[in-house]
């Protein structure tokens, strides 16, 4: 028997790091070491997409390092900034994980948009295979990046079973789960909230102050929308702590601007949650239709009403709580997850 493809995975500062992207690779790396693979962590410096130069001759140093019987599955954060005259001197055959393409970023000014798509672009010539965890993301660099389609694998997010049994609060808990970031749209969920204050409601939005400032302003909206302590920004919380506030809300609501795919929905379904988002990304693929009320992005208005059927109407919080675990049933597990991206690393050259 062939012994599975060695592998270095690259990876940005802290791989504890809470955000989807951070578990799925996380998830991924031990995924993949339970094949009984040697797959090597690499450690870049943190901050990509935004590193001076020292950070990016730092990290250029260290993936042309890799050994060339190893594949070297690197990072998106990484891969669609880092230079591509330096990305083009690493040995090792490279795949790379594009969660979505860093220029679909929210927040950026169009010279910033601009580079990073053309950096991203030209990368991705420099790839022999590449991974996404979802169709539309594939969508994306067929059409726009010019990847061809025999080149990229999707390796959908798994999700693990619920810790605890749903137990939904007596006062109904909208819950958002999102990094702190104007991506997420939590300052549209704010003010939407605000909309239906006459409704009894608590709202706890978790999430970890990843763009500092827009966390300051998050809570400056907060404070200033009359909602008290209805509405609480948790912050980051322990991965107990979440399953608990997933087994006792009645709503999973996230007002994003775009989403690659979006882990959130898929650990809301196990919990048999009904869920309020946006038709924007990849969510109207992750999300099955019968589970959610899905409105146009950065309408909050449009999100207010969809709260309010939400909460109000009995009969289709039923349905598609229903519908939510019925979807839950077929969702995959990390192994799975972990077989597709191996099995791109033994087709490897």
């Amino acid at each position: 028997m062939t012994a599975p493809r060695k592998a270095a995975f690259a990876i940005p500062g802290d791989i504890e790091t809470l955000t989807g992207g951070y578990i799925y690779e996380h998830r991924l790396l031990m995924g993949l070491r339970d094949q009984g693979r040697n797959v090597e962590h690499v450690q870049l410096p943190e901050g990509f997409p935004d590193v001076d130069a020292a950070a990016m001759a730092q990290a250029i140093a260290q993936l042309q390092a890799v050994e060339p019987e190893r594949v070297l599955i690197l990072d998106g954060l990484v891969f669609g900034s880092i230079d591509s005259s330096g990305l083009a001197g690493v040995r090792a055959p490279i795949v790379a994980m594009i969660h979505h393409p860093l220029a679909m970023e929210s927040g950026l000014d169009p010279a910033r948009r601009q580079h990073l798509f053309t950096t991203e672009r030209d990368n991705l010539r420099l790839a022999q295979h590449v991974l996404v965890p979802s169709p539309h993301t594939r969508d994306l660099l067929v059409a726009r990046y010019d990847v061809p389609p025999e080149r990229i694998t999707i390796a959908r997010p798994g999700v693990d079973p619920p810790r605890y049994p749903s137990a939904p609060v007596a006062r109904p808990l909208i819950l958002s789960v999102g990094i702190l970031h104007p991506r997420k749209g939590h300052d549209l969920l704010i003010d939407a909230l605000a909309r239906i204050g006459d409704l009894d409601w608590q709202t706890v939005i978790i999430g970890s102050p990843w763009d500092p400032a827009h966390a300051e302003a998050l809570a400056l909206q907060a404070e200033g929308s009359g909602l008290g302590a209805r509405l609480r920004l948790a912050g980051r919380v322990t991965t107990d702590e979440l399953h608990r506030h997933y087994a006792s809300a009645s709503v999973f609501a996230l007002a994003t601007r775009y989403e690659g795919y979006g882990i959130v929905f898929d650990e809301a379904l196990s919990y048999g949650l009904p869920i309020v988002s946006c038709a924007t990304g990849a969510v109207p693929q992750t999300v099955p239709a019968d589970t959610a009320l899905l409105v146009p992005p950065e309408d909050s208005e449009a999100f207010a009403d969809a709260l309010r059927l939400m909460l109000t109407d009995e009969r289709r919080r039923q349905a598609c709580a229903g519908a939510a675990r019925s979807a839950a049933q077929h969702l995959p597990d990390w192994s799975q997850t972990a077989a597709a991206a191996g099995a791109v690393l033994d087709r490897i050259g």
